[in-house]
């Protein structure tokens, strides 16, 4: 079985529509931030350790670096470890574009009685793909039967009445619930320990912990050693690898920074397998985010279309006059 996300199977194509270059004037790659662009600028990808709220390791972050602003995405429980993605300074708001990514989570379940491992197997199933769930009384959330999608469920180990499995998921399902519910099909089970390995692009072998953070910034403060913050510190278009891309020509580009939609004659490339109403990256020709927003066409109108709206923006985070102005905007 393959344990991958949706958008980890999709291979997406890169289409040219209209070849174009960017001038090294403006903008910047973003391999080649500061250090402190990176620190008000960036994301990192947090080992969550038990104890804390997810809030609190935010406010952490933040107390660490000397910043006013931080924000995660997507609460853990306290004890609860694991990948947890934290936006500084003025990055903080595509913490939402990955609320609503995949998960993934290794869960160890105890079950209350021993069940036959075919058995339990082929009720695992039976909880793969659509459910419904009712969320527990303790949560962030209205209390009433909703659906959500399983991707895949992958038993690692079973020892004893001890289960450890793999489960990978949309965003909002409750895993505690779901071991519950599959205890109501064997006899019952509770979760003993839960761990978050993937939140959507971010995995757990990228992760880094609290302690890591502290001395990646005193290494970088007291000793100008950038290498370790660099490390730590991942640019912001980090968070949007999993979505698909509209590049746009750098003539268009401050028009977007307004908050004007991007038109068809200001696309230089995107990716195949956009659908109307997909939230989309529009990216510089140097892979700069410039914001993210709606698809208002698919990727077949953007390569036959010559005119018309393409995308418009969600939520802008490159600055207004990073690229000139273009006085016939697109």
């Amino acid at each position: 079985m393959k344990t991958l996300l949706p958008f980890e199977r999709f291979e997406r194509e890169v289409i040219v529509k209209k070849e174009a270059e960017t001038s090294s004037s403006y903008g910047c790659n973003p391999e080649k931030r500061s250090a402190s662009e990176l620190i008000n600028f960036g994301i990192i990808n947090v080992d969550k350790p038990s104890g804390p709220s997810s809030h609190q390791v935010s406010a952490y972050v933040k107390q660490i670096l000397g910043l006013k602003k931080a924000g995660h995405s997507g609460t853990l429980d306290p004890k609860v470890t694991g990948v947890l993605p934290v936006a500084l300074g003025r990055a903080t708001r595509i913490a939402e574009v990955l609320l609503t990514a995949g998960k993934e989570y290794v869960c160890l379940m105890q079950l209350h009685k021993d069940v036959e491992e075919a058995k339990l197997r082929k009720v695992c199933e039976v909880f793969t793909g659509k459910i419904k769930q009712l969320p527990p009384v303790k949560s962030a959330v209205v209390r009433k039967i909703r659906e959500r999608k399983v991707y895949y469920i992958e038993i690692i180990e079973i020892v004893g009445k001890y289960v450890l499995f793999r489960v990978g998921c949309q965003a909002g399902t409750y895993i505690r619930k779901l071991v519950s519910d599959i205890g109501s099909k064997i006899g019952g089970a509770h979760m003993v320990e839960l761990r978050r390995t993937k939140a959507g692009p971010f995995k757990e072998e990228n992760s880094f912990t609290l302690h890591d953070v502290m001395d990646s910034y005193h290494y970088y403060k007291n000793e100008g050693n950038e290498k370790y913050i660099r490390n730590v510190i991942q640019p912001i278009e980090a968070a949007v690898a999993h979505l698909p891309k509209v590049w746009t020509a750098d003539s268009a580009v401050d028009s977007v920074c307004h908050g004007t939609s991007l038109k068809l004659p200001g696309i230089s490339k995107f990716e195949s397998g956009i659908k109307k109403g997909d939230v989309v990256a529009v990216m510089t020709l140097k892979n700069e985010l410039v914001c993210y927003g709606t698809a208002v066409i698919d990727s077949g109108k953007m390569e036959s279309s010559t005119m018309g709206v393409a995308v418009k923006p969600d939520a802008v985070f490159m600055e207004t006059g990073t690229y000139p102005k273009n006085e016939a905007r697109q």
